[in-house]
């Protein structure tokens, strides 16, 4: 079966009824699962500080949901507005921004402390049209030109992505180096026609390109994807330990309400002195 990114491009590819079959698959919520977790933790951000972070490619929310799980503050971008549709379906915590990344971001400097991206870079490969702005160089000098600027100094930006060959690798991160990043490749299970899974970890600022490439993972896959469940199982209860579950009170209704009406939902519910309050069981 053809790549998705060799079929259509992502706004017309990712229709109403792909975006749903997507979003509601099992095996791809696992996955996106996985690594988001394993780009967070290339990302290396200090332990118990909040965090603005950009998903690069965001979809219906799935990456999103994980960095809420991790307590992050984040922006979403993505050039399909049904992906985006299904993710406002799905009331996701993120600001959601449709954006064809290719064109570059518009963000004030400095704006992220990090940025993540899962299957996404690769849909960059591809030149729709013959003029030359659509061009894979031309979009992939515009993304990470302005993606440079819109990161703080110093953080990172970590992509899994799908290349085909080796020359496509060769292009992106020589690419990002004239961008003014450092970092490179990192790649998990390289062994394994199955497991193996390619990263791009990028750094700005504070000699980043002299800063350590992270290794990727080794060994048996399964058992180390135990292990790191279990590692985030426990990190996960400690986080919580002592913190009171967020309830849906009066505070957290309004801020939801005010949240609906500035992405245009319509028929939001008027505030009253009564929303939030408990209702008393009735015997």
């Amino acid at each position: 079966m053809s790549r998705p990114e060799l079929q259509a491009p992502p706004e017309i590819y990712y229709g109403d009824t792909e975006a749903k079959k997507y979003t509601n698959n099992s095996r791809i919520q696992q996955v996106q699962a996985d690594m988001t977790y394993r780009a967070l933790e290339l990302l290396n951000l200090p332990p118990d500080e909040p965090a603005f972070l950009l998903d690069i490619g965001c979809g219906s929310g799935l990456s999103g949901e994980i960095l809420d799980q991790e307590g992050y503050i984040w922006v979403g971008v993505d050039v399909a507005p049904s992906m985006l549709e299904v993710a406002l379906e799905r009331e996701v915590e993120g600001d959601l921004f449709l954006q064809d990344i290719g064109q570059g971001f518009g963000f004030r400097p400095g704006s992220f402390d990090g940025a993540i991206s899962v299957s996404v870079l690769q849909w960059l490969l591809n030149a729709e049209t013959s003029h030359p702005t659509s061009s894979p160089p031309h979009r992939l000098t515009r993304f990470f030109t302005t993606l440079h600027s819109a990161l703080k100094n110093p953080s990172r930006a970590v992509f899994q992505f799908y290349p085909s060959s080796d020359d496509q690798i060769q292009l992106i991160t020589s690419i990002a180096q004239k961008a003014g990043f450092g970092g490179g490749i990192v790649v998990d299970y390289p062994n394994s026609n199955k497991a193996k899974k390619i990263f791009l970890c990028l750094f700005v600022g504070s000699g980043g390109s002299t800063q350590q490439i992270p290794k990727g993972l080794e060994g048996d896959e399964e058992l180390d994807a135990k292990v790191r469940f279990e590692q985030r199982r426990h990190r996960e209860q400690r986080r919580m330990k002592g913190k009171r579950k967020p309830g849906r009170d009066r505070d957290w209704i309004l801020k939801k309400k005010e949240l609906y009406r500035k992405r245009g939902k319509e028929d939001v519910p008027r505030d009253s002195k009564f929303t939030g309050r408990k209702r008393k069981p009735v015997f």
